[in-house]
C-alpha cells in the first residue's frame, strides 16, 4: 500500500462537479428507461383498448367454458412473453454491469496506486457522458438525419409520373447528374413494403445507399409507386386486392407506353408478395414479363419467428379484428404501429426496452470511445425504426394473414384469391416470367424457409444475401459493398443482385468466364 496516494487539492476541487454530474446522470438514465418503456408500452395500451372493444362486441359466441378455456391460453401465452421479456432483460442488465465492473475496478486501482491510465473521476465522467449520449445526444441525432433520409417527394421538386385514387408513381433519378436515364432500356418499377413504408428503399440516397438509386444510377428507367397517405384518402383505407392489380396494370400500361417495353415488377417484402399475386391474377399479362422479390414472404407458416408466435396465439385471438383501427370517416384499417409491435412481441428477448437501450449505449459508447460521429447508416436505421410504421388496407393485412396462417397446398395454390379466382405458384412458369428471388441469410423477420418457399413447386433464380430483413436495402446497396446490387457474386460468381438481373434482361445473359468477371 506504499502507492497509494491520497487526493490532491485539484482532484477534491472535481468531487462537487462530479457530484454535479451524478445527479444529472442519475436523472438523464431514468427519463430515458422511462422514454424507451414508453415508448414500447403505448401499443400495448392500445392493444388493451382494442381488445376491449372486440371482447365487448359479442362478435364471439363461444361458451362460458370456451371462453374461459381461451382466457387460460392467453394468459399462459402472456406469461411466456413475460418471461422472455424478463429474462432479456436480466442477460442485458448483467452484460453491461459485467462490462463495466471490470472497468470499475481498473479505475479503482490505477487511481489508490496511482497508475496510468482510466482514474475513478475519468470513469465517472465517461459514464455520464454515454448515458447523455444515448438519451440526450442520439435521439437528437436520429432526428437531424431526416432530411437526408428516404424520397422526400412531398417537398414537390418531382412530379409523379402517374396517379389513381390511391397511388402516386414517381421516377427515380439518378444521384449523379452526369448519369443520364437510357429511355430504350427495359422499365422497372418497385412496389415497396407496405407497413414497412416506401423510404426504406431510398435510404440515403447522397450515401449511396438506396435500393431504388441502385437501377438508376445504371440508367435504368426506374419507377416507385407510393401510397397515398391513408388518413386522408377513403379509397385507399377501403382499398382491396383487386384494385391493387387494376392500379399497377395502369401504372406499368404507362410506364411501357413511354419506353415502348413491358415492366419488369419488383416488390420488397410485403409488396414483394403483393405482386406476385398481382401477376399470378393474369391482371398483368399484357404490361409485365418479369419479376423480382425481395426477403417476400411466401410461406409464412413456415416461418420459426413470427409464424410460431401467431401458433402459440389462442386461435379466438388469432384475429385481425384485435389490430383493427376505426378512423373518424367509419372505415377500418389495420394499426401500422400495433403490427410493428407484434414484430418485437415475437423477439421480445432481443426487444425489450432495457436491451433496446443498453444497445443503443453500446452503440454511443463505441462511437465516443473512437472519437467519431455515429453512423449515419445506424441514425437513418433508428428513425426508420421509430418513424416509418403506417396504417394499411384490411384487404392487404388479410391477404398477409392468410399467408402466415394457412400453407401452401400441395399443388403450389396460395391461400388466397383474386377476381374470384384461385392463385398457384405455376402460373409463372406457364407465364414465362423469369423471376429473381432474393433472401436474406440471416433474416429474422422473413426468414429463408418462408422467402424459398416457391421452390417446393417451381424452379426459380435465387440470389441470398448476408445479413437480415433490410439489408440489401441498406448495406448491399452501395455500390462498392461486397454484395453489390449491379454486380454476380458468391464463389462462382454465380449469384445475380437484382440491378444486374434487370440489366441482363436487355442482354443476351454471359456465359464466359471472362464476362463473369465484369
Amino acid at each position: 500500500m506504499d502507492n497509494a496516494k491520497t487526493l490532491s487539492d485539484s482532484e477534491i476541487e472535481e468531487i462537487p462537479k462530479l457530484l454535479l454530474g451524478y445527479f444529472n446522470a442519475t436523472n438523464n438514465l431514468v427519463s430515458g428507461i422511462t422514454k424507451y418503456n414508453s415508448d414500447f408500452f403505448m401499443p400495448f395500451l392500445t392493444a388493451t383498448f382494442y381488445f376491449n372493444n372486440v371482447e365487448m362486441s359479442g362478435v364471439h359466441k363461444d361458451s362460458p367454458l370456451e371462453q374461459w378455456i381461451a382466457y387460460m391460453k392467453l394468459l399462459e401465452f402472456n406469461l411466456e412473453i413475460l418471461s422472455r421479456y424478463h429474462s432479456g432483460s436480466v442477460d442485458a442488465l448483467e452484460d453491461f454491469i459485467e462490462k463495466e465492473s471490470k472497468e470499475l475496478s481498473l479505475a479503482i486501482y490505477n487511481t489508490v496506486f496511482n497508475r496510468d491510465g482510466e482514474k475513478l473521476t475519468d470513469f465517472f465522467q465517461r459514464q455520464f457522458d454515454i448515458i447523455e449520449g444515448v438519451t440526450q445526444d442520439f435521439p437528437k441525432a436520429v432526428k437531424d438525419i431526416e432530411p437526408e433520409y428516404g424520397f422526400h417527394f412531398e417537398r414537390g421538386d418531382q412530379k409523379p409520373f402517374a396517379e389513381t385514387e390511391r397511388f402516386l408513381v414517381y421516377p427515380v433519378i439518378p444521384t449523379d447528374s452526369k448519369i443520364t436515364i437510357d429511355k430504350t432500356a427495359k422499365p422497372v418499377l418497385i412496389i415497396p413494403p407496405f407497413v414497412l413504408g416506401s423510404n426504406i428503399l431510398g435510404f440515403l440516397p447522397k450515401e449511396n445507399r438506396s435500393y431504388a438509386h441502385c437501377f438508376a444510377n445504371q440508367g435504368i428507367p426506374t419507377y416507385i409507386r407510393i401510397m397515398k397517405d391513408i388518413n386522408t384518402t377513403p379509397a385507399f383505407q377501403v382499398m382491396t386486392m383487386e384494385e391493387d392489380a387494376i392500379d399497377t396494370r395502369f401504372f406499368c400500361q404507362k410506364i411501357m407506353e413511354k419506353h415502348g417495353k413491358k415492366v419488369t415488377l419488383n416488390g420488397y417484402c410485403q409488396g414483394g408478395y403483393s405482386a406476385l399475386c398481382n401477376i399470378l391474377s393474369g391482371e398483368l399479362d399484357s404490361v409485365v414479363d418479369a419479376l423480382i422479390t425481395c426477403v417476400a414472404p411466401m410461406d409464412g407458416t413456415r416461418s420459426k419467428g413470427l409464424g410460431n408466435f401467431l401458433r402459440a396465439l389462442p386461435t379466438r385471438f388469432n384475429n385481425l379484428l384485435y389490430g383493427t383501427k376505426t378512423l373518424p370517416n367509419g372505415n377500418k384499417v389495420a394499426d401500422g404501429n400495433l403490427m410493428g409491435w407484434v414484430y418485437k412481441l415475437k423477439s421480445i428477448e432481443h426487444e425489450a426496452p432495457l436491451v433496446s437501450f443498453f444497445r443503443d449505449m453500446f452503440m454511443v459508447a463505441q462511437a465516443e470511445e473512437k472519437s467519431v460521429k455515429l453512423s449515419k447508416t445506424a441514425l437513418a436505421l433508428n428513425y426508420w425504426l421509430k418513424n416509418e410504421r403506417t396504417d394499411i388496407p384490411l384487404a392487404i393485412t388479410a391477404m398477409s394473414f392468410a399467408s402466415y396462417n394457412v400453407p401452401v397446398k400441395e399443388d403450389g395454390t396460395l391461400p388466397v384469391t383474386m377476381f374470384g379466382k384461385p392463385l398457384n405458384f405455376k402460373t409463372i412458369e406457364d407465364k414465362k416470367i423469369p423471376w429473381l428471388l432474393c433472401y436474406g441469410e440471416n433474416d429474422d423477420l422473413v426468414e429463408k424457409e418462408t422467402a424459398l418457399a416457391p421452390l417446393d413447386y417451381i424452379k426459380v433464380e435465387t440470389t441470398p444475401f448476408p445479413k437480415g430483413h433490410v439489408a440489401i436495402a441498406t448495406s448491399w446497396s452501395h455500390p462498392e459493398s461486397a454484395y453489390a446490387l449491379h454486380t454476380r457474386f458468391g464463389k462462382d460468381k454465380q449469384y445475380r443482385g437484382p440491378v444486374r438481373f434487370q440489366m441482363d434482361l436487355d442482354t443476351p445473359i454471359v456465359t464466359s468466364e471472362k464476362d463473369k468477371k465484369s
